[in-house]
C-alpha cells in the first residue's frame, strides 16, 4: 500500500504529471553537465555514447538499478537527449499483454530509446518477447488462432532499451544478461545534495543561502527527489511566513512544522521506533505485531520504514523479530524499560 509521506522517495502522480505536461520547467536535468553526482556512472555512459556516435550506432542496452529517487528516470532522459534520440517511456505494470510490447517495438525508429520503469514487474510472457528483440532485433508474433495460427518474424530497427528497477535481484537471469551495461546509482554526498538544492532553487526562482541548503540536505536522506520536495515546502513557508527568501530561520521553522528531524526521520519513523522501545523494551518484536502496534500494513513497514532505519543503524532484523539499537535510543533520548515503570529518559 502506497502512503503519502514527504520523505518517501517513490514518485507521486503529481510529479509524473509535471514531467509529462511541463517537461521544460521540471527540476530534472536534461544533460550530463546539469546532472550532479553519480560521476562514475556518467563517465561510463558518456564514453558509450561517444563511441556509439562515432560508429553511427545505437547505444547498448542499459539497466539502471538502485533505491528510488536517485535519478534513474532522469538518467534515461539525459541519455536520450545526449544521443539526440526520441525516447518512448512506459513501465512494467503498464505492459499487460505481449501484444502491447510488440506494438511498441514495431513502432520504434532506428536509434530510438525504449525506457521501461519498474522493469522487474514485467509479465513473464511479455518479458520473453524482449529476449530476441534485445539480442537479434527481431520478434516473433502469432497470427491467427487455433490450427491455422502461424508464427511471423518481424525485423526491428536497432534501438536501445533502458530498464530501471529498484529490485535488480527480482529480474530473471536471461533478461538481466541481455543488458550490455548494468549500473547501480548510489546515494549522494551532502555537498552534492547542497549543489542540487541550489540548482533547484535557481529554477524555482527563490533565493537560498548555504546554511539553509545544508539544513535541508541533512534531512533529505541523501536523495534528490526528497530534497526537491522539501525545498518546495520550505519555499512555501518562506513566501507566506518569511521574507520570501529561504534563510536558516525559515528553513528550520518549516522543517519543524513538517516534523522532520536532523536525520530526516518523520513522525511515522519515530512512531515505529517508539512502538518497539515502549512496548517491547527495544525488541525483538515480530513484524505482524509491529504492524498491529503502528496500525500499518506489514508490507508498508518493510518497504517504506525499515530500509532507511536500517541504513541509519537504528533497526535490526533478527530471526526473532525487529530490534532497536543503542543509536536509536540515543537519538530518541529514550531507553528501554529497566523495570515495571515507564521507559527512562536519557
Amino acid at each position: 500500500m502506497a502512503i503519502d509521506r514527504i520523505v518517501d522517495a517513490e514518485n507521486s502522480d503529481e510529479e509524473v504529471d509535471l514531467e509529462e505536461q511541463q517537461a521544460e520547467e521540471t527540476l530534472r536535468p536534461r544533460d550530463f553537465k546539469s546532472y550532479i553526482g553519480q560521476q562514475k556512472l556518467k563517465d561510463n555512459i558518456q564514453l558509450a555514447i561517444k563511441a556509439a556516435k562515432q560508429r553511427d550506432d545505437a547505444v547498448d542496452h542499459v539497466l539502471l538499478h538502485g533505491p528510488p529517487g536517485l535519478g534513474k528516470t532522469t538518467m534515461a532522459w539525459v541519455i536520450a537527449n545526449e544521443m539526440g534520440a526520441q525516447m518512448r517511456a512506459t513501465s512494467g505494470p503498464a505492459i499487460e499483454r505481449a501484444g502491447d510490447l510488440a506494438s511498441m517495438l514495431t513502432n520504434l525508429q532506428p536509434g530510438d530509446i525504449l525506457f521501461i520503469d519498474e522493469i522487474h514487474r514485467l509479465n513473464r510472457s511479455v518479458e520473453e518477447i524482449l529476449y530476441s528483440a534485445m539480442e537479434d532485433y527481431k520478434i516473433d508474433i502469432m497470427v491467427g488462432k487455433g490450427p491455422s495460427a502461424k508464427s511471423l518474424r518481424l525485423d526491428l530497427p536497432k534501438f536501445t532499451l533502458i530498464g530501471a528497477t529498484t529490485r535488480a535481484g527480482a529480474l530473471s537471469a536471461p533478461l538481466r544478461d541481455r543488458f550490455g551495461m548494468l549500473h547501480r546509482l548510489e546515494f549522494y554526498s551532502e555537498p552534492e545534495m547542497v549543489e542540487i538544492l541550489r540548482r533547484a532553487a535557481t529554477i524555482l526562482d527563490i533565493s537560498i543561502d548555504d546554511t539553509s541548503a545544508k539544513q535541508i540536505a541533512k534531512r533529505s536522506r541523501l536523495t534528490p527527489r526528497i530534497a526537491n520536495r522539501l525545498l518546495k515546502r520550505v519555499r512555501d513557508y518562506a513566501q507566506v511566513k518569511g521574507r520570501g527568501a529561504i534563510d536558516e530561520k525559515s528553513a528550520l521553522a518549516a522543517l519543524k512544522m513538517l516534523e522532520i528531524d536532523e536525520l530526516g526521520l518523520d513522525q511515522a519513523d519515530r512512531r515505529v521506533l517508539m512502538a518497539i522501545v515502549d512496548n517491547y523494551n527495544g525488541g525483538p518484536v515480530g513484524l505482524d505485531t509491529l504492524a498491529a502496534l503502528t496500525a500499518e500494513e506489514r508490507t508498508t513497514i518493510e518497504d517504506f520504514y525499515e530500509p532507511y532505519l536500517m541504513q541509519l543503524g537504528f533497526l535490526e532484523r533478527t530471526p526473532r523479530g525487529r530490534k532497536t539499537t543503542a543509536k536509536a535510543h540515543k537519538h530518541l533520548k529514550r531507553s528501554p524499560k529497566t523495570d515495571d515503570n515507564q521507559p527512562e529518559m536519557l
